[in-house]
């Protein structure tokens, strides 16, 4: 039984026995939130304080500190339950961590209590009839999943897009999704969120390739456009866009769900409509329909095509993963065990794609070695010495064939060929080639494809400022420093 069942039960049948009481609010709800939370980090203080005193022999007062900390924990998650905006996942990572940490420190003191809880709960069929705030814990742990999604006409419908003419995609993101798993999933995991939702999102918005950028300026594996990905922790660091960085997009995805998840009241649904659609949007869509569902025809028929079209995609991409045996759908055996390698020469992704072969793979390795090391540009000598990142059952292919050899001298000359370039436009003033912005276009996206040292450089030759490096519709460009 998990320790967020049970405290979720605990909270349940003490929610229950208050019911009846009539709520006041006499705090604004800001302020009500921040107090809970406070509350809980005392709690959690008390409860460590608890745990030393029984180490230091003081067993009796200590476990009762415990005992107190925890009841008021428990009172705290009840009344988190009933303030709008209180994150009640938090409360339940708090007290897992501190169940945790009494496991480490070897003390029993609360075993016998909740022994109790746990032969009540059980199987209870109480789990199945749990309030919103609690089916949240269902949801934010992964469990049940497959009763959250409903198997409606436009998930069927999108059901039959992946397992048709995307069929290919859905494959190679599981592909891609598999080599990058031991940097993304803990981040969901740690915050009990559903490993199937996480694939979903990635599956529709990016197909697993970590370089992805969209025509509205959204980068990375998970699609943060700049402003959102700054909010939760992503920008650019020593030059690099950590949107491009699946780890730390997790991190940031995981964030911002919670977030919808506390707006929207746990709503699935209308957390995945706001990641695509903004939830600005769907925040006045929520209050204007009075917490109206997605589905329901006065939300569903006011959101933009791309976003109803975004939301059953995400969820068809996600029963699939839970269940492909039941639509013939075949998941190709990896080996994703992931190493590091010093580099024994001076070599670009592309010349190590190149040298280290198909080795077992139909596709070869550039797009795994591309989504591993997010911080080199594909064609950028990556200096000897430097550790990279690589699936262990490549590395004997590297040591063979790139640390010396025919193949990685070749590799070498290959890389370093380029295609001619074109004569020097007369429209450009500096009498350089340039580029005309068209829309979509992003400076990241521009200097990857014209093969510029960096999204930075090609900012400061025309002048574009930090950090949010604007460019329209129109606007020429000066590629000096480009090679392509």
């Amino acid at each position: 039984m998990s320790r967020y069942v049970l405290l979720s039960l605990v909270v349940l049948i003490a929610g229950c026995a208050a019911s009846g009481a009539p709520r006041t609010a006499t705090v604004p709800p800001g302020r009500a939130v921040d107090a809970l939370y406070q509350r809980l980090d005392a709690a959690g203080e008390r409860y460590r304080s608890g745990l030393e005193q029984v180490a230091a022999g003081e067993v009796e007062a200590g476990r009762e500190a415990m005992r107190a900390a925890a009841s008021d924990m428990q009172e705290a998650a009840i009344a988190c339950t009933n303030t709008a905006g209180c994150d009640s996942a938090r409360f339940f990572a708090a007290y897992d961590a501190l169940l945790a940490t009494r496991d480490e420190a070897g003390d029993e003191g609360l075993t016998a209590g909740e022994g109790v809880l746990l032969q009540a709960a059980g199987d209870s069929p109480l789990l199945a009839h749990l309030p919103e705030a609690g089916r949240s814990i269902n949801l934010l742990n992964g469990r049940e999943l497959r009763d959250i999604i409903e198997l409606n006409g436009p998930v069927k419908a999108a059901l039959t897009e992946w397992l048709t003419w995307m069929r290919p995609q859905l494959v190679t993101a599981w592909e891609n999704y598999q080599y990058m798993r031991h940097l993304m999933w803990p981040e969901y995991e740690q915050a009990g969120l559903p490993e199937a939702l996480l694939f979903g999102i990635l599956a529709k918005e990016s197909g697993g390739r970590v370089h992805a950028v969209s025509r509205a300026g959204a980068s990375g594996p998970l699609q943060f456009m700049p402003a959102t990905g700054l909010r939760y922790g992503l920008g650019r660091v020593d030059g690099f866009d950590t949107r491009f960085d699946p780890r730390l997009s997790a991190r940031a995805s995981v964030l911002y769900l919670n977030d919808r998840f506390a707006e929207f009241n746990h709503n699935l649904e209308l957390a995945l409509a706001a990641y695509n659609g903004g939830e600005g949007r769907m925040g006045r869509l929520y209050r204007q329909t009075g917490g109206r569902g997605f589905w329901d025809a006065r939300v569903y028929s006011q959101l933009p095509a791309e976003t109803r079209e975004y939301v059953p995609m995400v969820l068809a991409a996600a029963w699939l993963f839970l269940h492909p045996e039941d639509y013939g759908l075949e998941f190709p055996a990896v080996d994703p065990r992931p190493a590091t390698v010093a580099l024994a020469r001076s070599m670009s992704i592309n010349e190590l794609a190149i040298c280290i072969g198909n080795a077992g793979s139909r596709d070869g390795w550039f797009r795994v070695l591309r989504n591993l090391n997010p911080r080199f540009q594909a064609n950028a000598p990556i200096p000897a010495g430097t550790e990279l990142a690589m699936p262990a059952r490549i590395v004997p292919a590297y040591q063979v064939h790139c640390v010396d050899g025919a193949r990685g001298r070749l590799a070498q000359e290959l890389g370093a060929a380029r295609m001619p370039t074109v004569a020097a436009s007369a429209a450009s003033p500096a009498g350089g080639r340039t580029y005309v912005v068209k829309a979509g276009d992003s400076l990241a996206a521009i200097a990857r494809r014209h093969q510029c040292a960096s999204p930075q450089a090609l900012a400061q030759a025309n002048g574009i400022k930090a950090p949010a490096y604007l460019i329209k519709p129109g606007q020429r460009l000066r590629l000096e420093g480009c090679r392509a």
